[in-house]
């Protein structure tokens, strides 16, 4: 029980940030797609900064708490805002913008924080520490979220994207997968390495598409908020 007592400051210090970034993802998706012609989130209430508006009881909470105890990284989800993309202007067009909000606040997040963390002391203690620790964890936070649905594949935003930009014929069948496009992302990023692990054959796909993009956004980052 004390070694939990212990942890809670550092929990509380993961937590604050990853709900931000989540909450802020998922509001910046239903502010564009309002300013582009639909306002189904709006009209549910989604276009908020309560995160209780957001959160999926399993996802957002119950998973990551899991796999924080477990294997100490963490990954959820929010409840996704709903967006009617026939209502927008120009749909397939607005599809990218609304799609992109979500990562684009991220990396803002990640680069105010950054600055944030600039403005700290490294001798802090106390409250000053904590909160500089909590800067580092919006930071990573927020870039690995930007980072992670940009991958390429529907539902995701970089798939909405995919599917924006690309020549009908290969954004239709991309379109397609869809459905199946959760399913093959936790095959990926959790079913591989597991098997990997029996096999003695690192498959930790996770790691080959997140560390190179995260390690270089984090790069710019620091340039931009005079960091480096």
């Amino acid at each position: 029980m004390d070694g939990l007592i212990d942890r809670i400051p550092m929990i509380v210090a993961v937590a604050i940030p990853a709900i931000l970034a989540i909450t802020l993802h998922e509001a910046a998706h239903g502010f564009v797609a309002k300013w582009r012609g639909d306002d189904t989130a709006w009209q549910l209430g989604r276009v908020t900064l309560n995160p209780l508006r957001h959160i999926d009881p399993f996802g957002t909470v119950i998973l990551p708490a899991l796999m924080y105890f477990t294997t100490g990284f963490v990954f959820g989800w929010a409840k996704p805002v709903p967006v009617n993309f026939a209502r927008l202007h120009y749909p397939r067009r607005d599809m990218v913008w609304v799609a992109l909000a979500g990562p684009g606040i991220n990396f803002v997040l990640a680069l105010v924080s950054a600055m944030l963390w600039g403005l700290t002391g490294d001798q802090a203690e106390g409250i000053g520490a904590w909160f500089r620790a909590a800067l580092e964890v919006s930071v990573l936070v927020n870039v690995v979220l930007m980072v992670f649905n940009l991958i390429p594949i529907p539902p995701l935003d970089g798939g909405r994207v995919a599917v924006g930009v690309l020549p009908d014929a290969l954004a239709f069948p991309l379109a397609r997968l869809e459905r199946f496009g959760m399913f093959i992302l936790l095959g990926a990023f959790f079913l591989l390495p597991m098997i990997g692990r029996e096999i003695g054959v690192n498959l930790n796909v996770m790691s080959w598409v997140l560390g190179p993009p995260v390690d270089w956004v984090i790069d710019v980052i620091r340039v931009l908020s005079g960091n480096s």
